[in-house]
């Protein structure tokens, strides 16, 4: 990975939609050099999709709450959350939980519903969002030692 590369990167995570002929100009390549150096670093899995940054108040999706939770039937309860609609991530943790969620649903009711039916698979603690001063950043890559 070389600065052209970050470069791409970077303006990519900004403007998925980008065509690779502007994408060219704002890193001085032709159209068919950052073309070459984008499917390369799809082909390398380093940019792993394109996707659509959806504003969940805008799709009726008004709570938001991680949930730290503990089980000890691992393989039930990710299985539970892939079936889950509102469950947007998961992650396996350190510590004296194991899995952390990021859960997103309609209103508080259907918070606490999800919370309900997950408890058959171990123990949880709930934590609101109540704002996100900084919802998503970039992420910004290492470069190659040279």
């Amino acid at each position: 990975m070389d600065t052209i590369d970050k470069q791409i990167l970077m303006i990519l995570q900004d403007q998925a939609r980008i065509s690779m002929t502007d994408l060219g100009k704002e890193v001085a390549l032709s159209q068919p050099a950052v073309t070459e150096r984008v499917r390369r670093m799809e082909e390398k899995g380093i940019i792993q999709s394109y996707r659509a940054s959806v504003c969940p108040a805008k799709v009726k999706k008004q709570s938001m709450a991680y949930i730290l939770f503990h089980t000890k039937d691992c393989e039930s309860f990710i299985r539970f959350c892939k079936e889950t609609q509102d469950v947007i991530e998961l992650h396996r943790i350190s510590g004296q939980y194991n899995y952390l969620v990021k859960v997103l649903t309609e209103t508080m009711d259907s918070l606490e519903r999800f919370i309900n039916a997950s408890g058959k698979y171990g123990d949880s603690t709930t934590l609101i969002v109540m704002s996100s001063p900084i919802e998503s950043r970039k992420v910004v890559p290492v470069l190659d030692e040279e």
